[in-house]
């Protein structure tokens, strides 16, 4: 019998057009089908997820450890914490839901996300999705939407950040790939 590892399993395409497209819908408006954070410390990762589901199409329910929104109250940790977000997308090896990997300014594709630490902050707080990239690849030739600073086709330059990182989707892991 062949282990299953990462690389042997089947993984549903990104579909990075869909998910950019959700971007520039929804990046000055809330989709009513999800609440808006905007008052619990911020809208940007909830927006980045919905743009990632727009995408993939594919949530893991799993308690506390998956990637979901059913309600407000009903959401797990990664829907909505940037933190919690990287981790779930990085960490994610045979679990259904999304899977990336942290990537440099070089390797970025449309659809993908960059995340912001700003200056004085200890943490990692902003989550927008990459919507266009000029040549040459430059902070001024990313452009980004999201929510909380509301934006649209908004340079990475723009913000003032000490650290600054990129999160490349792979794809997602479809329910029920591994069968006992």
């Amino acid at each position: 019998m062949m282990a299953v590892t990462p690389a042997h399993l089947p993984r549903v395409p990104y579909d990075r057009a869909a998910a950019v497209a959700y971007a520039h819908r929804w990046a000055y408006r809330r989709n009513p089908a999800y609440y808006d954070y905007e008052k619990l410390g911020g809208d940007c990762t909830n927006f980045a997820s919905q743009c990632l589901y727009a995408g993939t199409g594919i949530m893991n329910y799993t308690p506390t450890y998956g990637w979901y929104y059913i309600d407000a109250n009903n959401k797990s940790p990664s829907w909505t914490g940037v933190e919690y977000f990287r981790n779930f997308v990085t960490r994610n090896k045979v679990n259904p839901g999304p899977v990336g990997e942290l990537s440099d300014m070089d390797s970025v594709e449309l659809g993908d996300f960059a995340q912001l630490r700003f200056q004085g902050r200890e943490a990692f707080s902003h989550t927008p999705i990459i919507v266009e990239i000029g040549e040459p690849r430059t902070l001024d030739t990313i452009l980004v939407a999201a929510h909380t600073y509301d934006a649209d086709y908004r340079p990475l330059s723009s913000y003032t950040v000490d650290e600054l990182r990129f999160l490349h989707i792979l794809g997602a892991y479809p329910p029920n790939i591994i069968e006992f």
